[in-house]
């Protein structure tokens, strides 16, 4: 299961997984995403908050997935990693090399942290 919360005012989109993900929650990103990437030309950023990554709950979830990253990484300036977990920890210095936006980890005590980096290239709507 996945939560998304889009600030839509700011462009950044928040991330929570609690369970194994499904390819359905892919599918309600998208949804989530595309209205207003239809009136903007990027999302400021996505935060991803995990303790752990909870893994897919079958490989047409991981496909799901893989998709999705790819649609949308250029469309997207920051990704925040805010986890405590060793291996979230690790992910940006991966991910980095692979996709467009600029990624950076963040321990679960710099949530606002996270966040005000993302705001740094966040465009108020309207503007």
């Amino acid at each position: 299961m996945l939560k998304q919360t889009l600030l839509s005012n700011e462009g950044i989109l928040i991330l929570e997984p609690s369970g194994a993900l499904e390819s359905a929650d892919f599918d309600a990103g998208a949804h989530e995403i595309d209205p207003y990437l239809a009136e903007h030309d990027t999302l400021a950023g996505v935060m991803i908050v995990a303790r752990a990554f909870p893994g897919w709950l079958n490989l047409e979830a991981a496909i799901a997935h893989l998709r999705l990253i790819e649609s949308y990484h250029q469309k997207i300036k920051k990704l925040a990693v805010v986890s405590d977990n060793g291996l979230l920890a690790e992910l940006p210095k991966i991910v980095a090399q692979l996709v467009h936006p600029d990624v950076k980890h963040f321990s679960e005590s710099e949530y606002e942290d996270a966040l005000s980096w993302l705001r740094e290239v966040a465009v108020p709507v309207g503007q």
